[in-house]
């Protein structure tokens, strides 16, 4: 993981400095970043990883990668192959191997018996409505389920039958003992095993039992040797519950849980839930739609690591949440871009051009640079020809004030090329204009005109030597700032209609014949585009847009 990414102090960096300033943390700082399998990841996940690999790195220590798979039901191999995948493209290297939350299975259930053993857990019979009566509420203290004072040995009996399949799914619970008159909810008397028989991508049919989150997660950050477990502050009320399972039990190290806010972004939903429905009815394509804040979905639509590590520094690291403006961003992506994206003509909208002062036949070719600012890119060839293609919103028959593209009997500069004049317009038979007859100055390239001036600067592509490719235009999937803020409205009646534009037959020029997939591209005039490898046909490329040229962000913040 690149410096970048870790640049700016944030509070927690700050925290663990000063316990290590003060002897309170001695040896080793390791972190783990810990997704559940049940989904794709999305840009809040990406906050997530920067956070914890990057203060591993700070501090020269570990971070692992760990999948919290306790619910299989909900989980699947393709989702840890793309968390895997999302982890790494990010320029992550965690410590050791990919780990699993199964793979200490044995050790939790061991752990649950040392508290049932204790004295501080039991098995409940409370059915799940029971169970929710006798938990109270925020302003009411619960009541001790009937079953909290069981003999030790007969907890231990009931376990035991409930690992070996004994006892029907939701029939029995096993719960911490705790206090179900603590204002802290969670502490009330949580569930630590359920019963579920279901087959697990890891363990198979080992277990019908499986352990909840809260009972599971503090567990393996301790096996881990965890020394600070980075979580969202919709974990803080749960911090209790965690120091209270590590503090009974004979945990090897004792982890401090740290909170920090969510990333909340304007025009975007992270719930992994809400993102399963739009893929599963078909609102989008896929996980990795472009259209998805899914990190597969933002690769394929050419977001750079880089940018999303420089848009994670840019937000910072705090407990004060608040909403993160889109544009922010999109700003990281163009920043990027803008230095390293290779430059390329592409004609959306083609309109033909015929050079009648260029011989028929001849053709010759023009250098263009690469990156107009480093030369170190190196150089592209641009076949010049008698027919050329230019964008039809580039020409206005009756132009306004201030036009600065072409117009009749007015000259602009073909990007890279000579100078042309139109003189005359061809229409077909519906009067729609279908070809404009130019003069090119054949004295003009790369040097100003005798005696006139162009109307500015326009980009172009030869007709026989261009590629037909097809393009995707994204906006943004929703057309509301908080898509799911209203619960008593359906997030998808927010979806933006209008947020893919697909544009066939376009014209692009002769150096993306085999385009590069490893960065987008900036089309001169247009945005920014990377190849989609998945719709790509031989010999017709595909693009999607990753982001617009225009930078509101930005300007919006000088």
């Amino acid at each position: 993981m690149s410096a970048e990414s870790r640049k700016a102090n944030n509070f927690i960096q700050n925290l663990i400095e000063e316990s290590i300033a003060s002897g309170q943390h001695q040896g080793k700082v390791v972190t783990r970043f810990p997704p559940e399998p049940n989904g794709y990841l999305h840009i809040g996940h990406a906050k997530s990883i920067c956070l914890n690999f990057g203060i591993a790195e700070t501090f020269d220590g570990d971070c692992t990668l760990r999948f919290d798979d306790t619910n299989p039901e909900k989980e699947s191999q393709e989702y840890i192959d793309a968390i895997t995948r999302d982890v790494s493209w990010l320029g992550c290297e965690w410590a050791g191997e990919v780990r699993y939350a199964s793979d200490y299975f044995d050790a939790i259930h061991d752990f649950a018996v040392e508290l049932i053993e204790k004295g501080l857990a039991y098995v409940c019979a409370l059915t799940a409505d029971e169970m929710a009566e006798y938990r109270g509420t925020l302003t009411e203290p619960g009541r001790n389920s009937p079953y909290r004072d069981r003999p030790v040995e007969e907890n231990l009996r009931l376990f035991r039958e409930m690992r070996e399949g004994k006892h029907d799914g939701g029939s029995l619970v096993l719960r911490a003992k705790i206090d179900m008159a603590s204002p802290n909810i969670n502490l009330r008397d949580p569930i630590l095993y359920r019963i579920r028989f279901a087959s697990h991508h890891q363990t198979g049919d080992k277990w019908c039992i499986y352990p909840m989150y809260d009972f599971t997660h503090p567990i393996s950050d301790a096996m881990e040797g965890v020394t600070h477990s980075l979580c969202t502050l919709e974990f803080e009320d749960h911090r209790p519950l965690y120091d209270w399972v590590i503090d009974n039990i004979s945990a090897p190290c004792k982890p401090r849980q740290i909170e920090f806010a969510r990333l909340n972004l304007n025009y975007t939903i992270t719930s992994k839930r809400k993102l399963k429905r739009l893929v599963d009815e078909g609102f989008v394509e896929s996980w990795d739609d472009p259209r998805m804040p899914t990190i597969s979905g933002m690769r394929r639509r050419g977001y750079t690591p880089r940018s999303l590590r420089n848009f994670c520094d840019m937000i910072g690291v705090n407990k004060a949440g608040g909403i993160v403006d889109m544009g922010m961003l999109e700003h990281a992506i163009r920043e990027d871009l803008n230095a390293r994206a290779p430059r390329a003509m592409c004609v959306m909208r083609p309109l033909k051009v015929t050079l009648t002062n260029y011989p028929e036949g001849q053709s010759e070719t023009l250098t263009l640079p690469v990156h107009p600012q480093d030369p170190d890119m190196g150089t592209r060839e641009a076949p010049w020809t008698r027919t050329l293609y230019i964008d039809r919103e580039d020409f206005a028959e009756e132009p306004p004030r201030k036009w600065k593209r072409l117009a009749p009997d007015q000259a602009v500069r073909l990007r890279g090329g000579y100078v042309m004049t139109c003189r005359e317009i061809v229409r077909d038979d519906s009067g729609e204009i279908v070809e404009l007859r130019c003069e090119y100055d054949p004295a003009t390239l790369g040097v100003n005109p005798d005696g006139y001036k162009p109307n500015g600067v326009i980009h172009w592509v030869s007709a026989e030597e261009s590629i037909e490719a097809d393009v995707y235009l994204y906006d943004r999937l929703f057309n509301h700032e908080a898509p799911d803020s209203d619960k008593d409205v359906d997030f998808v009646t927010h979806i933006n209609n209008e947020n893919l534009v697909v544009k066939e037959n376009v014209r692009v020029e002769k150096s993306l014949a085999e385009p590069r997939s490893d960065i987008p591209y900036q089309f001169e005039r247009e945005g920014y585009f990377f190849l989609d490898g998945q719709r790509s046909r031989d010999g017709r490329p595909a693009f999607n847009r990753t982001v617009t040229l225009r930078d509101s962000w930005a300007k919006a913040n000088k």
